[in-house]
């Protein structure tokens, strides 16, 4: 069986989904992952946009031809981790895998993004 190739999108002036990338990244374990920080990509957000997905609204998971937005994106990429090497990713990816517990969080995530821009005196919006 051929293995996915995942491509993580993340907001990489926030400092919660920075941690995230980084931590998956260098800790799950995850083969054939690229990490990618949207702000550093403006023509692949600007293309996610056009098919409805706001990076402003919620990380994105590209896995082969299917596209996880927000929420669905944090759950898809939690059930791939196993057996991180990291206490706190170890933490996250049981919290996460939960569809029901990621979609109740989620938008409290998204709010926290949202306030560490702001005092950080960053733009929210990345078009």
């Amino acid at each position: 069986m051929e293995e996915s190739t995942l491509t993580f999108i993340y907001d990489g002036e926030c400092p919660f989904c920075n941690h995230f990338a980084e931590l998956l990244e260098l800790k799950s374990k995850i083969k054939n992952i690229s990490i990618l920080d949207g702000r550093k990509n403006p023509d692949l957000i600007i293309d996610l946009l056009k098919k409805g997905y706001d990076l402003d609204k919620g990380a994105i998971l590209l896995k082969d031809k299917e596209i996880f937005h927000g929420a669905s994106a944090i759950n898809t990429i939690c059930k791939l981790i196993n057996q991180p090497s990291s206490k706190l990713l170890e933490i996250l990816s049981t919290t996460f895998k939960s569809s029901k517990r990621t979609k109740f969080i989620f938008p409290f995530l998204v709010r926290a993004r949202r306030l560490a821009l702001i005092a950080k005196g960053i733009p929210t919006s990345l078009q």
